[in-house]
């Protein structure tokens, strides 16, 4: 009996031990591979894109005032300074894999405005031109035309637990966390912005990608065109630009924006397409003037 006995307790000891040094394995298997942990010395937690930006107040608040008093004075009752505190608290000592979309709702209510309608402009691969275009045509908005994007674009923040509650040497990738404050906030505005479109909405997309103009896995593939409400949308147009001299990956009858149409197609939209829209391409030629395609007149139809 007593030898049963020690042989008993042998066995749980080294059961015990065997499960103790698998715990420790595992803190340490974690402490080497999962991102964002923390580094000595109190620093804050570390990760794969670039931190806060600097003097994130600074260029929130300047760009709040300048919108109102240059772009849309209607709008100079909004408060700018409970703008940038109310985006503060959504991420300040916070670990930036823990926002939701509710955590924006709040600034989402204090910076949002009207978008008239027919003046919804979509874009996906064309942030450049999509922009020079509005900026020169000041037909369309797009979100990054609205107060809410015009403030937030190009910019980065994020939180971390320790002090100063704000981590400017890094801040989490959409592969490392997709609850990441960046994220969650382009995510949620754009669905705002394709709620709010009405009439006729232009989409702006890239012929010259070889991968495809559509794809599924864009803000505009996975978020905004799943929140235009067709009962507010009389027509969605497709504008398929292409590089001035380079590749024309995709025209109006290619693969992925046949896959376009029928999705807004079964969600009882009314699409046209057209390749190189006319007065976006005649933009892109300010920088390709003398290029062929660029001309007045096809050369077909210039005299001898």
């Amino acid at each position: 009996m007593p030898g049963s006995r020690r042989r008993q307790r042998g066995v749980l000891l080294a059961g015990i031990a065997l499960l103790l040094a698998a715990l420790v394995l595992a803190v340490v298997l974690a402490s080497v591979f999962m991102p964002g942990r923390e580094a000595a010395g109190g620093r804050p937690l570390r990760w794969q894109d670039r931190g806060t930006t600097r003097n994130l107040r600074e260029i929130v608040l300047g760009r709040c005032y300048s919108y109102l008093a240059e772009r849309h004075p209607a709008l100079g009752d909004t408060d700018c300074l409970k703008i940038w505190e109310s985006l503060k608290y959504t991420f300040i000592y916070k670990n930036p894999c823990n926002t939701t979309a509710e955590d924006y709702q709040p600034l989402m209510e204090l910076a949002s405005h009207p978008i008239p309608c027919n003046k919804s402009l979509f874009w996906s691969k064309t942030n450049d031109l999509a922009h020079r275009y509005t900026k020169s045509s000041h037909s369309f908005l797009t979100l990054e035309d609205t107060l809410l994007g015009y403030m937030f674009d190009g910019v980065s923040w994020c939180g971390d637990p320790s002090a100063p509650g704000i981590n400017y040497e890094s801040c989490p990738k959409r592969s490392e966390c997709e609850s990441n404050p960046g994220s969650v906030f382009w995510k949620t505005a754009s669905k705002r912005f394709a709620e709010a479109a009405c009439g006729v909405v232009q989409v702006m997309l890239n012929g010259s990608i070889e991968a495809g103009a559509f794809r599924s896995s864009s803000i505009f593939g996975s978020i905004e065109i799943f929140n235009l409400n067709p009962d507010k949308v009389s027509e969605i147009q497709i504008w398929l630009m292409h590089d001035i001299g380079g590749p024309q990956s995709e025209s109006c009858s290619g693969h992925s924006i046949q896959r376009l149409k029928r999705i807004l197609e079964e969600r009882n939209f009314t699409i046209t397409c057209e390749d190189d829209y006319r007065p976006v391409q005649l933009l892109q030629c300010v920088r390709n003037p003398d290029h062929e395609d660029c001309r007045l007149c096809p050369s077909s139809m210039e005299t001898p």
